[in-house]
């Protein structure tokens, strides 16, 4: 008798027990699933984002004359890019003549990338480098080159050669507003002249008085 009432007592004890250590284990994983939710969101984000940089755009140095090329390379690759041409007169050794387009800054084209993906470009034909320290990409001014993209047809622009000596101006008006150069004069009339730094490389653009202000 003794003995199955010690038997029953020792079950009871090790259902408790078990029941104990149950409650208990489930208490805790609970209590550290808590801790663990809660200390995950007081990470430090990651130090390399997954999402992708955006695009800005850059300077290239091509081969001479073979700008247009390079273009059309980039063009079948799907790279934006963008090649400032200027319509000029050209006199053929037989006395002819023709309009003919040629690139505004000789030797650069501008592309529009992210930073990762200048290897795409390096690989095109006719492409002999990036403009900037040690051939690293430098960014342009995205505002200057979108300006300049817009207005270009709407404008008559040729390369400028000389020095921009004279008067800081900002353009105020028409498609080129927010734009700023340095007034000059010719026999043509009033001129500003426009440099994109990075490259050296300036162009002059007509323009009325009125649409230009001192800074």
């Amino acid at each position: 008798m003794r003995s199955s009432t010690s038997a029953a007592s020792t079950n009871q004890i090790f259902k408790a027990n078990k029941r104990y250590l149950s409650d208990g284990g489930e208490a805790l994983s609970q209590a550290i699933n808590g801790s663990t939710s809660a200390n995950a969101n007081l990470l430090p984000p990651p130090l390399f984002p997954t999402a992708g940089r955006p695009p800005h755009w850059y300077a290239v140095y091509t081969s001479p004359r073979h700008e247009k090329r390079v273009r059309e390379h980039l063009e079948h690759r799907r790279v934006q890019s963008f090649l400032p041409l200027f319509r000029s007169i050209h006199r053929w050794k037989n006395g002819c003549k023709a309009q003919v387009e040629l690139p505004l800054f000789p030797g650069y084209l501008f592309v529009n990338i992210p930073r990762s993906e200048r290897v795409r470009v390096l690989d095109v034909p006719g492409v002999l480098s990036f403009v900037g320290p040690k051939g690293e990409p430098a960014q342009l001014s995205d505002f200057e080159i979108e300006t300049l993209r817009s207005g270009l047809h709407l404008q008559k622009f040729e390369p400028y050669r000389g020095l921009a000596i004279g008067r800081r101006v900002r353009i105020h008006a028409g498609p080129l507003q927010g734009l700023e150069g340095t007034l000059v004069r010719n026999a043509k009339g009033l001129r500003v002249v426009i440099t994109v730094d990075l490259i050296q490389q300036s162009v002059a653009v007509e323009l009325d008085a009125d649409a230009v202000e001192a800074l």
